[in-house]
């Protein structure tokens, strides 16, 4: 475990106020808005270091970016993500699970782990002619 700087706390509270993913840039504007004079690669370091001890959730958007979100460490959890607002939705995937080991088992894989992650649009943006029209 890495050690608590003032930096990677501002991070984490930082994180933890967001609804649903913001990238490392996004993340780091919002800081620097309000006032904090933490750099770029830091906010970079810290987001992957909290992904890696599971405190933060990290996926690749459609575009290749990483996003991360706060997230309760050592809860297996699956999402549903908007394509335009990022508004972000923990679900049960049941199935999925199932599913998962089944097709790792009958291909002769153990300790198989897997990443599902949903994207579209959510109720108000689908509702959203200019959502639509961009191709969100």
């Amino acid at each position: 475990m890495k050690r608590n700087t003032w930096q990677r706390e501002a991070v984490r509270e930082a994180l933890g106020s967001n609804e649903g993913f913001v990238s490392a840039q996004g993340l780091h504007s919002s800081l620097r808005e309000a006032g904090s004079s933490i750099g770029l690669a830091t906010v970079y370091r810290a987001l992957a270091d909290l992904a890696t001890e599971g405190e933060a959730d990290s996926l690749q958007s459609d575009q290749g970016k990483s996003l991360y979100r706060a997230c309760t460490p050592g809860q297996h959890h699956h999402h549903l993500i908007c394509r335009n607002c990022g508004l972000t939705v923990e679900i049960e995937a049941d199935a999925v699970e199932a599913w998962a080991h089944t097709v790792a088992s009958d291909n002769g894989f153990t300790q198989a782990s897997h990443i599902v992650d949903v994207f579209g649009l959510c109720a108000s943006c689908s509702a959203s002619p200019a959502a639509l029209a961009h191709g969100a």
